[in-house]
């Protein structure tokens, strides 16, 4: 399918609201994940690999720390034709932003005026699974549909946190597109279960253009690609849906196939996380056929340490990153660190996300809790114990995860010396 003409388009532009305070200062897809990565490595790494190679990445808020990562971490060759381009959002149609994924497009269609390709794959820059999306390339293009969703299966019962897609029987023609459902009706073939899109969408580039030049002339339309342009397609008889659980990627193990995380909550955060570490994993970072890539400053390896004790520091189900460096009698257990994170002496991290450049004092014990980068939890400090006190300082989750902000505290930076040689004291 590398032979259509293809352009690839993200949608990188969302607010994050239900991640504060991890896009108080990011975009919601320059989150980290998994110690190494951003949200939006996944999906560039499912379209790069897939040999996708001009792709347009649409921002909008907070982008100028996503544009920089973007031009630092993906530079594709320009001698080729190859690119990824971030898009701000620049007012072109008048003093507004995007109003919504469908008037992104319409803002920008002059990309596609450009590029002229055959097809358009609309992915979204947020959520974390594999993909080959020649796949589901192959399916539209065979159909002849104007577009093709994404879809996963889900429980009848979560119908209300989904878009869910209606399909007439057992074809994949969609009949009908309904956003978070009270009344949603199960699969022909599956009674107990929905399809539930994946915001991920391959156009044929004359249908998309006629379908958002059209939905920008509708003053009651929200100008949302789920919410208007899929029912707008669909009603024409020429929308189809794409069953993710068919995808095979390349060195994927069969547990991990089908397996897609909307990450949009915190909890949903955490607990995709969470999946990294179980002893059979249900999706796995590590996939040399289908690898995620991204970028990160040369940092020292990961050091263990012992201190006077002759206590050295230790990990147990952990993902641990370079550069981090762990104190005498300090233990991690169930977590995942990111480069340049320092536990102090005898500190205690369980069950617990810890981002870039996080310091953990001596004798400190966190657990179920998520600290984004720079952040210091002081000596000898509990967090994760008595969630009401952590209320009083911090965003505390409706499933009990602690969230610590990068801006709560400082810590000096005292190196290595900090954290050899550093005798017991009673916790305070």
């Amino acid at each position: 399918m590398t032979s259509l003409r293809v352009l690839a388009v993200v949608l990188a532009g969302g607010v994050g609201r239900r991640l504060m305070p991890l896009t108080l200062a990011r975009a919601k897809p320059e989150v980290p994940f998994g110690g190494m990565y951003r949200l939006i490595d996944f999906v560039l790494s499912n379209l790069t690999n897939a040999g996708y190679f001009k792709i347009a990445v649409l921002t909008q808020y907070k982008s100028r720390s996503l544009d920089r990562y973007i031009s630092r971490s993906w530079q594709l060759s320009p001698f080729l034709g190859h690119h990824i381009t971030p898009v701000a959002a620049q007012q072109q149609l008048g003093p507004q932003w995007f109003s919504g994924s469908a008037d992104a497009l319409f803002q920008n269609l002059h990309l596609l005026q450009e590029e002229m390709p055959e097809h358009v794959l609309v992915f979204g820059a947020d959520h974390v699974y594999r993909m080959d999306p020649r796949q589901m390339l192959a399916q539209h293009a065979e159909s002849g549909a104007d577009v093709t969703v994404a879809a996963i299966r889900q429980p009848l019962a979560l119908a209300h946190q989904f878009g869910v897609i209606e399909i007439a029987g057992c074809s994949r023609r969609i009949a009908n597109f309904a956003e978070k459902p009270q009344n949603a009706v199960g699969l022909t073939d599956s009674p107990d279960e929905i399809y539930a899109s994946m915001g991920n969408y391959v156009f044929r580039t004359e249908a998309l253009i006629d379908a958002v030049c059209s939905d920008a002339l509708d003053v009651t339309s929200t100008h949302d690609i789920g919410g208007n342009i899929i029912p707008m397609l669909a009603r024409s008889g020429r929308a189809d849906v794409y069953d993710f659980a068919r995808n095979v990627v390349p060195g994927g193990r069969e547990r991990e196939r089908g397996y897609w995380r909307d990450v949009g909550t915190l909890d949903a955060y955490y607990d995709a996380h969470m999946d990294l570490l179980h002893p059979d994993p249900s999706f796995t970072l590590h996939n040399d056929g289908w690898p995620i890539r991204t970028w990160h400053d040369v940092v020292a390896p990961t050091a263990f340490l012992r201190g006077i004790e002759d206590r050295a520091g230790r990990a147990v189900d952990a993902l641990v990153s370079p550069g981090v460096t762990v104190g005498g009698g300090a233990t991690i257990e169930r977590s995942v660190l990111s480069p340049r994170v320092t536990l102090q002496a005898r500190a205690r991290v369980e069950d617990c996300v810890l981002m870039e450049n996080v310091h953990v004092g001596r004798d400190a014990m966190v657990r179920r809790a998520i600290v984004d980068k720079d952040a210091v939890i002081p000596d000898g400090a509990r967090i994760g114990f008595d969630l009401d006190e952590d209320r009083a300082r911090y965003t505390v989750t409706e499933n009990g995860i602690v969230v610590i902000g990068g801006d709560e505290g400082s810590f000096p930076d005292n190196g290595i010396e900090s954290i050899v040689n550093v005798p017991a004291t009673s916790p305070g």
